[in-house]
C-alpha cells in the first residue's frame, strides 16, 4: 500500500485547496522558517489519527483550522484527505475491495471531527488499524518529526521500546490487547454482578420457600374453616327444617278455624237477608206518602210564587205608563224642532237658485278663451320642437362624425404599431422554430437515463432476491439454533433436578455407597432389591453405619450353575466385591425358584425385573421399584443426560456460529440491496429529470408554434382592419363637409322659443279663470245637494215622531187596562192557598204513621247487620291469622333458602352434602350452635391473623428456580467467555514476545551496521534492562563512537546522540519498512560531512526499499540529493502556497540546452 498524494484545505496556513504529489524517490519541502512547511507533516499525521492537540502544537483541535489572516477570515472547516495505492490488497478486509483508497478526515469548529474511507464514514479505531497494519501512522517512527531525535536521546529506556514494537509490528497488537482486556474486565464485572444477584435471588428463594409454607397452612386451615363452617350449616340447616315443620302445623290447624267461622257467618248473612226483605215494600209506601206531601208542599210554593209574582207585575205596568208619558212629551219636542229646520232650509235653497242664474253664460266665456290660448300654445312648442329636433340631430351627426373621426385616426396609429410588433415577434418565433436539436439530444439522453435505471432496477431486484434467501437462510438457522438451546436448557433442567434429588444432607460427611456405585442400565431394579437399605451406608468406616473391608477367602462358596454373580455387573468400592459375589443373577422368575434349593448360606438371587430369594427361604415378588433402585436408575440416567448435554451444547455453539456467519451474509446482502436502491433512486431521479427536461422542451416548442400560428392570424386580421379604418376615415370626412351651418338654426330656434313662452303665460290665465269659475258652480251645486238632503232627513223625523206618539198612545191605553186586571188577582189566590194547607195538614199525619212503622222494621234489620258484622270480622281476624301463619311459612322456607344460598356461596354444595364435609355420622349428636360458631370464629381469626399471604408463593418459586438456572448457564458462559479472553491475552503476549524478539535482534543488527556507516567506524548495539520480560523492559542503547570508549546515549555528544539516535529510527525502518517515511529537518544538527553521509543512506534506501521519503529541510546539500522538490511560500501573511520543481526532469532539459 503506497502513499500517492496528500490534499489539504482550511488546514491550517493553508486555507486553499491544495495538493501534494507523493511520488517514488526523495521529495523534499523547502521554505523558509514559519511559512507552513511542518503544517505539511502535521496535515498527514492528522490524517492518519492523531488525537492529540499538544502534537499538533496547539491547545485543542479546533486550532488546526485555518483562524484567519489580515486579509482572510477565518474558517469553521478544516479538511484533509489521504490518496492511497491498493494494488497489493493488502489492506484490512473492511478496505480490501478497491485498488485506490481514500482516506478523508474533516473537523467543523466546536463540532468534533469525522473520517471516510471512499465516501464511506469509519471510526477513528478503523482509521489507526488501516495504518497500524501498513507500518505507519500518526505515531510511526516513520514519520520523524522536529524534536524527535532529542526525545529519543531523552526518553527512557521503558520509552524507547515503543521503537522496537513498531520495528515488530506489534501496535496494532497493543490495541488488540487492550480490547480484550477491556473485554475482560467488562466480563469480570459482570461476573462479579451475577455472583450478586444470585446471592439475592438466594435469599428470595429462602423468603418464598417460607411463603410456600405459610401457604400450605394457610391452604390447611382453609380446609377446617370448612370442616366448621360445613357443621355450623348443617345446625343451622337442621334448625330451619324443624322450623319450617312447625310453622306448616300451625297453618293447617288455622285452617280449620277459617271454615267453621265461615259458616257462622253464613248463618248470620242469612237472618239479615230474611230482616232486609219486608223494607223495600215499606220504604216505598213511605215513599209515596212523602211524595204526596212534597207535592202539595210545592203546589202552595208555587201560589205564594204567583202571588208575589202578580203584584210585581202591577208595580212594572205602573212603571211603564210612566215612561210612555215621558216619552210622548219627547217626542212632541223633536216634531218641533223638524218644522222650524225645514222652514230654514228652504229659504237657504231659494238663495242659492237665484245666484246661479248669471253663472253659466261666465263659464261658457272663459272656456272659450281657454281653447283659444291652448291651441296658439301648441302650434308654437310644435314648430320649436321640430326645428330643436332638427337642430340636435344635426349636431349629434356632426360630433359622431368627430368622435368617429378621431376614434379611426387612433386605431389607424395602434393597429400600424401592433403590426409592426407582430412582425418583430413572428421573426423571433421563426428563429426558435429552426433550434430543434436540443429536442434530438433530450431525447437521447431520456432513453440512455431509461436504460440504467431498467439495469439498476434489475440488480436492486436481484439484490432483494439474495436478501431474502439470506433472511430466510438465518430464520432457519436461527429456528435451529432455539431449538437446540431450548433442548440444553431442557436437559439442563434436568441434570439439576436430578442432582438436586440425588444429594442428600452432607454428601461431603459420610458419602452414602450408592453414590460410588456404577451399574448397568436396566439391573437398577435387581442391585436396589439386593442391597436394600444397605446402599445408604457409607464407606467411611468412621461412620456409625458403614461398609468394612474385608478380604475375601478362597473358601467361598460358589452359586449356583446359571447364576452370575451380580459383580460382574457392578463397578463400586472392594468393600462390596464379597456381598455382591455371592448375589446370583437370574433371567427370570422360573430359573430363581429351581436354583433355590441350591443355594448355600448367605447366598442370594435376584432377577433383572427385582424379584428376589434368599438362602433360607425368604422371597419377594418382582413389585413396586425400591427406593435404592429408584435412586441407581436416577443416577445412571443423570449420567445420560450429561452426556447428551454436551453433545447438545456444542450443537448450540455450533448453531450460533453459524447464526454469526448466516446475519454477516444477510448485512452484506441488505448493504448490497441498500447500496442498489440508492442507485436506482439516484437513476430514478436521472430519469425523471431527463424526462422533465424533454417535457420542457416539447413544451416550449409547441408554446411557440402555437404563438407563431396566432401571431400570423393576428397580423391578416389587423392589416384587414387597417384597411377597414382608413376607408370608413375618408367616408367620416366627406360626410362631415356636407353637413349645413349650425348658427343659423340656432337663432331660428330662439326667436321660436320666445313666442312659446308668451302663448304660455296666456294660456296660464285663461286657465286660472276658468277654472275659478267651475270651483264655484261646484260648490253651489253641493250645498243645494247637501240642502235637499237635509230637508229629507228632517221631514222624515217629523214623520216619524208623528207616529211614534200614535203608538204611545196606543201603549198607555193598554196599559191602563193591565193595571186594572192585576188589581183584580189577589183575592182568587188568597181562597186556593187555604184550600192547600189544609190538604197539606192531612197527608203530613198519614206519612208520619208510616214512617213509624218503618222505623220498627230498620231496627231489626241493624240488629241482623250488627250480628253479620260480628261473625264477619271474627272471620277476617282468623283469615288473617291464617295469612300471618302462611307469610311464617314462608319466611321459613326463605330461611332455608337463604342458607342453601350461603351453603352454595360458602361451601359449593347442598344440605345433602353438609355432613360429609364436616365428617359427622349420621348416628352422632348435633354440636352445640355456640360451639360451632366460635370454632369458625376461632379459625378464621387465625386465619386472619397469619397477615397476607402469598398464593402464588409455589409458582414463584418455580420461576425464581427456572431464573436460577438461567443465571447458572449465563454464568458457565461467562466464565467460558473470561477463560477465552485470558487464552487471547496471553496468546498475544506470547506472539508479542517472539516477534519483539525477533525485531530486536534484526533491529540490533541493523543498528551495529548503520552506526559504523555514520561515524565511519566504531560500535554499537542494543541491549534490555530493567526487566526479563521484553514486553516489560527497556531499551538502553549502548555506543562506541571511533576512539572513544563503549557508554550508554545520555554520555555522547550532542552531534553523536543524533548520529546514534538516527541510526536507531532508520535501524528500526529497515526492519519493518513503511509506505512512507518523513523527516522533518533532521539534518539540522549535522555538519556537512555528516549530512552528506546521511543522505547517502537516505537515497540508498529509497532505491533498496519502495518507501517514499519526505525530507523538510533547510540544507543546500540536502536539497541537491532530492528528486523533486516543493517550495512552501507565504506570499500573502498567513496563508501559506506550495509550488513544485521537478530537478530530473529540469537536470535533463538543462542537458538538452
Amino acid at each position: 500500500m503506497q502513499f500517492t498524494k496528500l490534499k489539504l484545505a482550511g488546514f491550517k496556513s493553508f486555507v486553499d485547496p491544495t495538493e501534494m504529489e507523493i511520488q517514488p524517490g526523495i521529495t523534499g519541502v523547502v521554505g523558509p522558517n514559519g511559512c507552513g512547511k511542518s503544517n505539511l507533516v502535521e496535515a498527514l499525521k492528522w490524517v492518519m489519527g492523531e488525537t492529540s492537540a499538544k502534537q499538533m502544537r496547539g491547545s485543542e483541535m479546533d486550532d488546526v483550522i485555518f483562524s484567519g489572516s489580515a486579509n482572510r477570515p477565518a474558517r469553521n472547516i478544516a479538511e484533509v484527505s489521504l490518496a492511497l495505492d491498493n494494488t497489493d490488497r493488502n489492506a484490512p478486509a473492511q478496505f480490501n475491495d478497491t485498488e485506490d483508497l481514500e482516506v478523508l478526515r474533516k473537523i467543523v469548529r466546536e463540532k468534533g471531527s469525522s473520517y471516510r474511507v471512499n465516501a464511506r464514514e469509519v471510526r477513528a479505531r478503523d482509521v489507526h488499524l488501516l495504518f497500524a497494519d501498513a507500518a505507519s501512522g500518526a505515531r510511526s517512527t516513520a514519520l520523524v518529526s522536529q524534536g524527535q531525535i532529542g526525545e529519543v536521546v531523552q526518553a527512557k529506556p521503558t520509552n524507547r521500546r515503543k521503537l522496537l514494537e513498531e520495528a515488530a509490528g506489534i501496535s496494532g497488537l497493543h490495541s488488540r490487547r487492550h480490547e480484550a482486556e477491556l473485554r475482560l474486565r467488562g466480563a469480570e464485572t459482570n461476573l462479579e454482578r451475577l455472583d450478586d444477584i444470585m446471592v439475592t435471588l438466594e435469599a428470595q428463594m429462602q423468603s418464598l420457600r417460607k411463603q410456600v409454607r405459610q401457604a400450605t397452612r394457610y391452604r390447611n386451615l382453609n380446609d377446617h374453616i370448612r370442616k366448621a363452617e360445613a357443621t355450623l350449616f348443617l345446625i343451622h340447616w337442621t334448625a330451619a327444617e324443624s322450623e319450617l315443620e312447625k310453622t306448616r302445623q300451625v297453618l293447617a290447624d288455622t285452617e280449620k278455624i277459617v271454615a267453621e267461622t265461615t259458616g257462622t257467618t253464613a248463618n248470620a248473612s242469612s237472618e239479615q237477608a230474611a230482616a232486609a226483605s219486608g223494607l223495600p215494600t215499606m220504604r216505598g209506601t213511605e215513599a209515596e206518602a212523602a211524595a204526596a206531601l212534597q207535592r202539595l208542599t210545592l203546589a202552595r210554593e208555587r201560589l205564594e210564587e204567583e202571588e208575589e209574582r202578580l203584584d210585581q207585575a202591577r208595580r212594572d205596568c205602573e212603571t211603564r205608563l210612566s215612561h210612555t208619558i215621558q216619552d210622548m212629551e219627547r217626542e212632541r219636542t223633536l216634531a218641533a224642532d223638524a218644522e222650524a229646520a225645514i222652514a230654514r232650509l228652504g229659504k237657504e235653497q231659494s238663495e242659492i237658485t237665484t245666484r246661479e242664474q248669471g253663472q253659466e253664460t261666465a263659464i261658457t266665456e272663459a272656456s272659450k278663451s281657454l281653447s283659444v290660448a291652448r291651441t296658439e300654445t301648441e302650434e308654437a312648442e310644435n314648430g320649436l320642437n321640430d326645428l330643436t329636433g332638427k337642430l340636435a340631430a344635426q349636431e349629434a351627426s356632426r360630433n359622431d362624425l368627430a368622435r368617429r373621426k378621431a376614434e379611426l385616426t387612433a386605431r389607424i396609429d395602434r393597429l400600424s404599431k401592433s403590426k409592426s410588433a407582430i412582425a418583430d415577434e413572428i421573426g423571433t418565433l421563426e428563429e426558435n422554430v429552426k433550434e430543434r436539436a436540443a429536442i434530438t439530444a433530450a431525447e437521447e439522453q431520456l432513453a440512455g437515463a431509461g436504460e440504467n435505471l431498467s439495469a439498476a432496477r434489475k440488480r436492486t431486484e436481484e439484490a432483494e432476491k439474495l436478501r431474502v434467501d439470506t433472511a430466510r437462510h438465518l430464520t432457519e438457522i436461527q429456528n435451529e439454533s432455539q431449538t437446540a438451546i431450548a433442548d440444553t436448557a431442557k436437559m439442563e433442567a434436568e441434570v439439576w433436578a436430578l442432582t438436586e434429588l440425588l444429594e442428600t444432607g452432607d454428601p461431603d460427611l459420610w458419602p452414602p455407597l450408592i453414590d460410588a456405585v456404577t451399574v448397568e442400565p436396566g439391573l437398577e431394579g435387581a442391585l436396589g432389591t439386593a442391597l436394600g437399605d444397605d446402599l445408604s451406608a457409607a464407606t467411611d468406616e468412621a461412620a456409625p453405619v458403614h461398609w468394612r473391608n474385608v478380604p475375601q477367602g478362597s473358601d467361598a462358596p460358589g452359586l449356583p450353575a446359571s447364576a452370575e454373580p451380580l459383580s460382574q455387573f457392578v463397578k463400586g468400592p472392594s468393600a462390596l466385591t464379597g456381598r455382591l459375589s455371592q448375589i446370583g443373577l437370574v433371567a427370570d422368575d422360573e430359573t430363581g425358584w429351581r436354583l433355590l434349593p441350591q443355594l448355600k448360606q448367605g447366598q442370594r438371587l435376584v432377577s433383572r425385573d427385582g424379584a428376589f430369594w434368599r438362602w433360607d427361604g425368604f422371597t419377594t415378588a418382582a413389585e413396586a421399584p425400591t427406593a435404592a433402585a429408584i435412586r441407581l436408575e436416577q443416577r445412571n440416567r443423570l449420567e445420560r443426560t450429561r452426556e447428551k448435554l454436551e453433545t447438545a451444547r456444542k450443537t448450540a455453539k455450533e448453531a450460533e456460529q453459524n447464526i454469526e456467519t448466516a446475519r454477516e451474509a444477510t448485512q452484506n446482502a441488505t448493504g448490497e440491496e441498500a447500496q442498489a436502491r440508492e442507485t436506482v433512486r439516484a437513476y430514478e431521479a436521472a430519469f425523471e429529470a431527463a424526462r422533465e427536461a424533454m417535457d420542457e422542451l416539447r413544451h416550449l416548442t409547441v408554446q411557440n408554434d402555437s404563438k407563431l400560428s396566432a401571431q400570423r392570424d393576428n397580423a391578416g386580421r389587423i392589416e384587414t382592419d387597417l384597411n377597414e379604418s382608413r376607408q370608413s376615415l375618408q367616408k367620416a370626412e366627406e360626410i362631415l363637409a356636407g353637413l349645413p351651418d349650425a348658427e343659423v338654426g340656432r337663432r331660428e330656434a330662439e326667436n321660436l322659443r320666445d313666442q312659446v313662452v308668451e302663448k304660455r303665460s296666456l294660456l296660464v290665465e285663461a286657465q286660472s279663470a276658468y277654472d275659478n269659475l267651475s270651483r264655484q258652480a261646484d260648490e253651489r251645486q253641493q250645498r243645494l245637494a247637501s240642502i235637499d238632503q237635509e230637508l229629507a232627513s228632517w221631514s222624515q223625523r217629523q214623520q216619524s215622531a208623528a207616529d211614534q206618539l200614535e203608538q204611545l198612545a196606543a201603549r198607555q191605553t193598554s196599559l191602563g187596562a193591565e193595571r186594572e186586571n192585576l188589581t183584580a188577582r189577589p183575592d182568587e189566590i188568597k181562597q186556593r192557598h187555604k184550600v192547600l194547607l189544609d190538604r197539606i195538614e192531612q197527608a203530613e199525619e198519614k206519612r208520619k204513621g208510616i214512617a213509624d212503622q218503618l222505623a220498627e222494621a230498620e231496627t231489626r234489620l241493624a240488629e241482623a247487620d250488627r250480628n253479620l258484622r260480628e261473625s264477619e270480622s271474627k272471620l277476617a281476624s282468623i283469615r288473617e291469622q291464617r295469612i300471618r301463619t302462611d307469610a311464617a311459612v314462608e319466611q321459613a322456607k326463605q330461611a332455608a333458602e337463604a342458607l342453601m344460598d350461603r351453603m352454595t356461596d360458602r361451601l359449593n354444595c347442598g344440605p345433602e352434602n353438609l355432613r360429609d364435609i364436616s365428617a359427622l355420622k349420621e348416628d352422632a349428636p348435633m354440636p352445640e350452635l355456640e360451639a360451632a360458631e366460635k370454632r369458625v370464629e376461632r379459625l378464621i381469626h387465625e386465619r386472619e391473623n397469619m397477615g397476607p399471604v402469598n398464593l402464588r408463593a409455589e409458582t414463584e418459586a418455580q420461576e425464581l428456580a427456572e431464573q436460577v438456572d438461567t443465571l447458572i448457564s449465563e454464568r458457565e458462559d461467562l466464565l467460558k467467555a473470561i477463560d477465552k479472553l485470558r487464552r487471547g491475552i496471553n496468546d498475544l503476549n506470547r506472539e508479542g514476545r517472539q516477534r519483539l524478539l525477533v525485531s530486536f535482534e534484526e533491529v540490533d543488527k541493523h543498528f551495529q551496521e548503520l552506526f559504523v556507516r555514520l561515524f565511519g567506524g566504531g560500535r554499537a548495539h542494543l541491549e534490555f534492562v530493567e526487566s526479563d520480560d521484553p514486553l516489560e523492559a527497556g531499551l538502553e542503547i549502548m555506543a562506541s563512537p571511533p576512539g572513544k570508549r563503549l557508554q550508554v546515549l545520555s554520555l555522547l555528544s550532542g552531534g553523536e546522540q543524533a548520529l546514534t539516535a538516527l541510526s536507531l529510527l532508520f535501524a528500526v525502518f529497515l526492519t519493518n519498512p513503511a509506505p512512507i517515511c518523513v523527516l522533518d529537518e533532521v539534518d539540522a544538527p549535522l555538519d556537512d560531512a555528516n549530512v552528506d553521509r546521511f543522505c547517502s543512506m537516505v537515497d540508498e534506501m529509497a532505491h533498496s526499499l519502495r518507501t517514499r521519503f519526505i525530507v523538510v529541510t533547510h540544507h543546500r546539500m540536502t536539497m541537491a540529493r532530492m528528486n523533486r522538490l516543493f517550495g512552501v511560500t507565504m506570499g500573502e501573511q498567513g496563508v501559506s502556497q506550495l509550488v513544485s520543481v521537478d530537478l530530473g526532469q529540469a537536470i535533463e532539459l538543462h542537458d538538452i540546452a
